[in-house]
């Protein structure tokens, strides 16, 4: 591999106690890796005969962002499906269903998926039922997703087809909207009502899935992200990054409910990397989303049904057995965890420290006070900070301002020596860094309301929790997340300086390129 030198621009290493030591003035890389981190002379000194030297001219080069938590498969198949993120109403979902239906001549009995739509946006400020999508789709089966991925919507033939009917019982951990005759399924399936529905949809074909993971990859890499997580694995998840051609590295999360046994299956995979894909331990889920209002709380919501609290997936027992089975295995355990009483149960469920670096997936209401007891057990945050602009409203309306201002509580977790990630939840959101950056930065709510000024971090603070924190939380700290020699060569170009952008102009910063092992795997122009 040809030599690439970078300078002629601000390089924002990550390395060291913070940006007062980002001052080299060079990049050289060599056969995928960084060889040299210093002057401009010295680089070219050091460098080939023939390198290939990159004029960053004014921009900013930065080590390429870690993904700590999303669903790349998962987004790659809703690649196909209709967005219903715009959707503003019943009527808006309609159309857009049937516009779909048109534009892709699907035949009747077809399935037609949608995801995304929020009920908190919609006009209505409910959730869509049967009859709704049975007026725009009668003689399709249809089946739409929240954008909390946490619940959704089927319409009559989608109920017939999975076999949901007035005698079936809700799962454990799950709910089935009922009518008025509190029988007959009115649509709305909840948790484990829905993801088992959700699992029961006809997949795409293999080759179609190929293409579809070419595509997501090409938007996780024009995002800057070199490394992307499949954050709930079972053996179809598998299957399609085994046969995937992987451009940047995948760690997947065995999911440990449902095929515990995949991770020894497939032992090649775990901890090392294999054609781009490593497993890096197993995933459980222990409550539901706060905007949907199933995530599980110590004190009750501010609104609904008086004393309602969420509710919890599994006993306390049963997370323990997880725990112990995780760590037995030597794997690390990602939990979601929403609200502060699944957090509670996760930490409780910890009888003794790990060094298995156990991450509590999105913590978006963990309090203040349960942090010290995570870095006792050993438990990383990785937090869904972006809630505070796309849901912070709905959080204000849902616990009040108290304990809305508490979301993602970063800024405590740094003041208590914790390491934490920042992730997105693509698809419930774009994985779009820079965002995260924005949202962690100002936490302000689409109304424009600030939650929690004091937990808001600088652009050093927010980075961290994107590159160098990510790589700690992926054991890659010594292979990934700062620019530094010996590291690989995982590199991106921003159009300006994050630590020099004003924090409430963050987003007018672009990816412009992104290099993947110094190959460059991605350019704007």
């Amino acid at each position: 591999m040809q030599d690439v030198l970078f300078y002629g621009g601000d390089i924002v290493t990550m390395a060291g106690g913070g940006p007062e030591r980002e001052t080299p003035q060079a990049v050289l890389v060599r056969g995928g890796n960084i060889a040299h981190v210093g002057t401009l002379r010295e680089a070219r000194e050091k460098a080939a005969p023939g390198a290939q030297e990159v004029d960053l001219k004014g921009r900013c080069l930065i080590p390429a962002f870690i993904d700590s938590h999303s669903h790349i498969v998962n987004f790659a198949n809703s690649l196909r499906f209709v967005n219903l993120t715009q959707a503003r109403s019943f009527a808006e979902i309609q159309k857009m269903l049937l516009d779909y239906k048109t534009r892709m001549n699907t035949a009747p009995g077809a399935w037609v998926i949608g995801f995304s739509y929020d009920h908190n946006f919609l006009e209505e400020h409910a959730h869509p039922n049967r009859k709704v999508l049975d007026a725009a789709l009668p003689d399709n089966p249809v089946l739409i997703s929240h954008a909390s991925g946490h619940m959704g919507v089927a319409n009559t033939q989608a109920l017939k087809a999975l076999g949901l009917g007035p005698e079936t019982p809700n799962p454990p951990g799950g709910v089935i909207g009922r009518e008025e005759d509190g029988c007959t399924p009115d649509g709305y399936l909840e948790e484990k009502a829905f993801m088992a529905a959700g699992g029961r949809i006809p997949g795409a074909s293999r080759a179609e899935m190929e293409r579809l993971m070419v595509r997501a990859q090409e938007i996780y890499l024009s995002y800057g992200i070199t490394t992307a997580q499949e954050g709930i694995a079972k053996e179809q998840e598998m299957d399609v990054l085994e046969a995937a051609k992987l451009k940047m590295d995948v760690v997947a999360y065995i999911d440990m409910k449902e095929c515990p046994e995949l991770l020894h299956r497939n032992a090649e995979y775990f901890g090392t990397y294999q054609n781009g894909l490593k497993i890096g331990g197993y995933k459980i889920f222990l409550d539901g989303s706060p905007q949907g209002r199933t995530a599980w709380m110590t004190k009750p919501y501010s609104v609904g049904e008086a004393g309602y609290t969420g509710y919890p997936i599994y006993d306390d027992a049963q997370v323990k057995a997880f725990v112990r089975g995780a760590h037995a295995a030597h794997a690390q355990l990602l939990c979601h965890c929403n609200g502060d009483a699944a957090a509670e149960q996760f930490i409780r469920a910890h009888e003794e420290p790990t060094d298995c670096r156990d991450v509590m997936i999105h913590a978006q209401l963990v309090r203040v006070d349960q942090l010290p007891r995570m870095k006792e057990k050993g438990i990383l945050p990785s937090f869904f900070v972006a809630h505070t602009y796309y849901w912070g409203d709905t959080h204000v309306e849902n616990f009040g301002m108290e304990r809305a201002a508490r979301i993602s509580p970063a800024k405590s977790a740094l003041e208590a020596g914790l390491p934490f990630t920042l992730h997105m939840d693509t698809p419930v959101l774009p994985p779009d860094m820079v965002d995260v950056l924005y949202c962690a930065m100002n936490r302000v709510t689409r109304s424009g309301v600030t939650l929690g000024a004091d937990q808001r971090l600088d652009a050093w603070e927010a980075m961290l929790g994107l590159t160098r924190n990510a790589a700690y939380q992926y054991f890659e700290e010594d292979t990934k997340g700062t620019i530094e020699a010996g590291k690989r060569a995982d590199l991106v170009v921003l159009s300006e300086n994050p630590l020099k952008t004003p924090r409430e102009q963050m987003r007018r910063i672009q990816v412009l390129s992104t290099y993947k092992d110094g190959a460059c795997v991605f350019s704007r122009n």
